[in-house]
């Protein structure tokens, strides 16, 4: 959870029925898919992956959903992680393209299928699956 998240993000109201009938507001899915790939790009744990990260960006393309370039880039720029210049989407997508080829898919995998119900799923997964993932992103 962000206790300090960076302006220039939407919430919406969401109804949830369990444990029982409430209301929550939330960040927008646009806000929440920048806020991910924030963490998918520059989380930092050496030569450890987070599989969910990965589950989570393969999640939002399924969907349809829009990423928020301007979010992510007032992220980046809380945390240090980008000069004052904001990132084109050309640049954000070279950025996560060369993420992506960096990053050892074996040891994504490994995370990552202890928590998925069909691990037959995960077979497709690959550096040019995700690459091919960065293409099909929809921004703002």
């Amino acid at each position: 959870m962000d206790t300090n998240p960076p302006l220039g993000f939407m919430t919406e109201h969401k109804l949830l029925l369990l444990p029982f009938s409430f209301m929550t507001r939330c960040y927008s899915l646009s806000d929440l898919y920048a806020g991910k790939m924030h963490a998918f790009l520059f989380r930092n744990w050496k030569n450890r992956v987070k599989g969910r990260d990965w589950y989570d960006f393969e999640w939002f393309v399924r969907h349809y959903t829009v990423f928020n370039l301007e979010h992510f880039n007032q992220r980046a720029m809380q945390t240090g992680l980008a000069g004052e210049e904001q990132l084109s989407t050309r640049q954000f997508k070279a950025l996560l393209i060369e993420k992506i080829k960096q990053t050892n898919i074996d040891h994504v995998l490994a995370d990552v299928r202890p928590f998925v119900q069909r691990p037959e799923a995960l077979a497709i997964w690959s550096t040019d699956y995700f690459i091919q993932l960065v293409e099909l992103m929809r921004f703002e």
